[in-house]
Order: structure tokens, then sequence, then C-alpha cells
């Protein structure tokens, strides 16, 4: 049942098309992904897509797929091939159009859908800090950026006044996905509608306000603001929008959109672009307070003392060097080892979950990568890899935990599915012993 004053509004927004609306709450909601372009390249997997896809009018890589079709229970999914994400969900990052070797920020980026999508965009190259500031859902986030092999993302558990004190003028762009009173989602999400009340909508405003002012500390000159919400109400919407004007005279608004449950294959989403006054040179690098991360100082002595085990991994199991290959700096968070982006803030004072790429953990005399490492590498990064057919009994038995037979060397194995990485196994005896993470497996 949808809430009477949450009705009366939209009928007054809506006249003639009113009816068409309330008609579209018998539909059934439409259902997509979006290809990692990370991992994969969108025609090759086009060609041995395991779904039938219809593609999303405003999203490069974003397609329909069936009601019949479970694409999260695929090994795809688990190899971070693609993203299920709501078809109007993938318009304000389009919109933000992300560019390689920028500096990026979600500001409150969970469960990571535009994050990831950002990050596609920027092909491993620059840096994308992704925040959240409820704890279980940034561990959710960054469980996100680990599964789509994202390498150049520093993922935050901060409120957004935290992050502006650290970063004046520091992004050249910004999404603000705004929590909203998720009127758009009310056909996807009976509890939003259950949630539903005029109180609600004002407190969303109110605090779309003082995350949007944040936003605006944060953003470089010349910089720009996405911003978007899930909701059809004016006061979260366009009032935001204007009331932030209002506010900061520096700005101006170059688009605006509402997409329409009646007359989109998509839920209702609004989204706007905001952009700054004023413009910097191709060289322009603002610090953070905090100034950039050092990591591990780079002596070739000290190097080798606090990452010597993880050296022969790499000289054994890999064909080149990471460090090299990202330009990035080695970080130790206690025995876990990282390589993070260039330039990347300094981690002192901040709630970091994740800063990079997580290499692996240190152990006593001898490095265990992380499945972190595995979903960003790709066969021809491994010295030894080992190929299972998705629709294979093995492929599921590794993502059930089990160990399966098979036959080479002695050591780590990058285990792959079609050619997609998915995670370590390490043979020994014709034996390929499973280090899938137990709390991701499926048994």
């Amino acid at each position: 049942m949808l809430p009477t004053q949450f009705l009366t509004r939209m009928q007054a927004m809506l006249g003639d098309e009113y009816e068409q609306f309330l008609a579209s709450y018998d539909h059934e909601k439409y259902q997509s992904l979006r290809i990692n372009t990370l991992k994969a390249d969108k025609e090759e997997f086009l060609r041995q897509a395991p779904f039938k896809l219809e593609q999303v009018p405003w999203a490069e890589n974003g397609f329909y797929y069936e009601g019949s079709d479970q694409p999260g229970k695929h090994p795809y999914h688990e190899a971070g091939v693609y993203y299920i994400q709501e078809p109007s969900a993938m318009v304000p990052a389009g919109l933000l159009e992300a560019q390689p070797g920028e500096r990026i920020l979600d500001l409150c980026a969970a469960p990571g859908g535009k994050s990831t999508q950002i990050a596609s965009a920027m092909q491993g190259k620059g840096l994308l800090l992704c925040n959240e500031i409820h704890p279980a859902r940034a561990k959710i986030l960054s469980e996100n950026v680990e599964r789509m092999g994202i390498s150049n993302a520093m993922v935050t558990n901060e409120t957004p006044q935290k992050l502006a004190d650290i970063f004046p003028d520091y992004f050249d762009r910004i999404m603000v996905d705004a929590p909203c009173s998720g009127e758009g989602m009310f056909r996807k999400n009976e509890e939003a509608c259950e949630q539903w009340s005029e109180e609600n909508v004002q407190l969303c405003a109110d605090r779309q306000d003082e995350i949007l002012d944040c936003a605006a500390v944060m953003v470089r000159p010349g910089g720009r603001i996405v911003y978007s919400t899930c909701t059809f109400a004016p006061l979260e919407d366009e009032g935001s929008v204007e009331r932030f004007l209002s506010r900061h005279t520096e700005f101006t608004l170059v688009k605006d959109m509402r997409l329409w449950p009646h007359k989109v294959k998509g839920e209702g989403h609004y989204a706007a672009v905001l952009v700054r006054a004023g413009e910097v040179g191709e060289s322009y690098r603002c610090q953070s307070r905090n100034g950039v991360e050092t990591g591990i100082p780079t002596g070739k002595n000290n190097l080798q003392k606090e990452c010597g085990d993880y050296f022969a991994f790499e000289k054994g199991y890999l064909k080149a060097s990471l460090q090299e290959k990202l330009s990035g700096r080695y970080l130790k968070f206690g025995d876990q080892l990282y390589l993070c982006p260039p330039e990347m803030p300094a981690t002192k004072g901040l709630k970091v979950l994740r800063p990079g790429l997580h290499l692996g953990t240190m152990k006593k005399n001898r490095f265990e990568p992380s499945h972190a490492l595995a979903l960003a590498l790709t066969p021809q990064d491994v010295a030894f890899s080992c190929d299972l057919s998705a629709d294979s009994k093995e492929a599921r038995d590794y993502l059930n935990g089990m160990t399966f037979r098979a036959e080479g060397e002695k050591g780590w194995y990058l285990i792959t599915v079609d050619g997609y990485s998915m995670g370590w196994g390490k043979l020994a005896g014709g034996v390929m012993k499973n280090h899938y993470p137990k709390g991701l497996r499926k048994g």
C-alpha cells in the first residue's frame, strides 16, 4: 500500500500522467547488470554470455537480463565480471564523466555500484576514494571493490564533515548519491515504502544539505559534483539543488534530469550536474591536510627487510613487478601488505578499510597472497594458472571450498573461470588446495 500523502503529492506533480505512473507499480521490476570492463572485454563477454541480454539505453556497459536468469549465482559474479545494478542507478556515474588519472570521491558509496562504475571509467589510473559513514555498509563496499578487481581505490568509513576538513579543493569530481526517502524504490523495496513519512523527507533534505556543503569544500575549481537520489520528492531533488546554489554561488547547474518508472525501463531516479567556477592547470595537485602516504621507506635494504617474502612470491609466481606496473607504494597495516595508488593521501587520522590493493599477509618466513590480489590479476600476469569452465563441477566445487585434481608444477595457481580470475589455489601432489575465502564459499 502506497502512502496516501505520497500519492496526493504525486498526483499534483504528474497531472495527466498520474494514472500511468500508478500503473507502473503493477509491472515487474527491471533487472540489469553492468559489465566490469576492468576484467572483461565487453564484446567478448557478450559473445559468451550465459544470459539473454538487452542493452540499457543510457549505460554503455549496462544490460537488462530476464527474470528467470540468476546472474548472482553464476561463477562470473564471484569473479567480478559484472555488477548487478538497477538500470536507472547507472545514470549518475555516467554523468560524472570520470577520466583516467583523476582524483575522484564517491562520498556516500555503499554498496558500491557507482564506485565500481567510476572505477571502470578510470581504467586503474588515478585515485578513487570510496567513503561510507555506516561501518557495516562500508565493509560491504570494501568487499565489492575487491570483487571487481579495483587496484586504485581507498575505502574509508568517515563522516563527510571529517573528509571536508582533510581534503579542501582536492578532488576533480565528486559523486554524491545522497541518502534519501527512497520513493523511487517503492516498487522494488517494500521496506522503503513502510518507513516513508513527510517528516522523514524533511530529515533527508536537511541531511542532503549538509552532505552537499561538504562536497562543495572538497571539489577543486572547475571540478564537477554529480548529485543523485532515488526519490521523487522535490524537496530532496530540485529543492536540494536550489538551496545548494543559493548557498554556493560559485556553482552552476549544467544539467538535471528525472527518470520516471512509467517512462523508462527502470526505477525512479534524479540526478544533477553541478560545476564549480574557475579552472586549474593540468599539473594541479592540491595536497590533503594530512599529506601523502609515504608507506614503507623505499631504501632497498628496508624494503627487503619488510617485504622480502612478498618479493620472493612475486619472483616465483608473477611475471612482472606490480609496483612498477601500478606505480604505487608499499604499505603495511600490521601483517597485511598493500600497494597504495600513487599520491594516495596519508591514512593517519582516517578510518581506512582498504588503502589500495591488498597484496596479502606477511606470515612467519612466508607470504600468503590475498583474494583481492587474485581478482586484480589476469592469467597473463602469473606464472601458473588453472582455468575451469563456468558450467563445470570443478568450478562449483571450487566456490564451495573443495579441492580438485590437477597436474603441473608445485606452487600457487591463479584459478580462473573461462579466463576470468576467481581466486587462488596451491598445487601439491596432484591436488589443488583451495584458497577461496571461507566467508565467501557457497557450501
